[in-house]
């Protein structure tokens, strides 16, 4: 799974897509989580310039094809271009890196989130963008990722 994360994020293997979109569907089928739309994680555009992609927002509509759940790509910004949080050695050093670095510019009040993002080490950038789907006036927030790192 590492390598096939590292290949679709880093090698540009887009092509991956499909089958890892397939993986998080059959955690999700297996476990349902009460979401009405599907968000993920935004890359900076800076880097979203530099990698070409979001590989959270592919696997984010891979996902919202298979449940028939819409997909609102824009709805979270990263206002600031913070480093990767892969160089970051402490899980206070990924808190302090990704705070405040998001906000929810498309209403999503009322609305159960099912947030999406490729990889979960200490739930840093999960949490940064679920407090700013919050703020916005989503009622809950779910995070599901293809792989926790410990």
């Amino acid at each position: 799974m590492r390598q096939a994360i590292h290949s679709f994020k880093y090698q540009n293997l887009k092509g991956l897509a499909p089958t890892l979109g397939q993986l998080l569907f059959n955690y999700w089928k297996a476990n349902p989580l009460p979401a009405q739309v599907v968000v993920p994680v935004p890359l900076h555009q800076h880097r979203l310039r530099y990698r070409g992609y979001n590989q959270s927002a592919l696997l984010a509509q891979e996902l919202g094809q298979l449940t028939s759940l819409p997909v609102v790509d824009k709805a979270l910004l990263r206002t600031t271009n913070t480093p990767p949080q892969a160089q970051a050695t402490t899980a206070a050093q990924r808190r302090s890196n990704i705070k405040e670095a998001f906000l929810c510019q498309k209403g999503l009040e009322g609305k159960a989130v099912l947030l999406i993002d490729d990889v979960c080490t200490t739930g840093a950038t999960l949490e940064a963008c679920a407090l700013a789907l919050k703020e916005a006036g989503a009622t809950s927030v779910w995070g599901l990722t293809l792989a926790r790192e410990l």
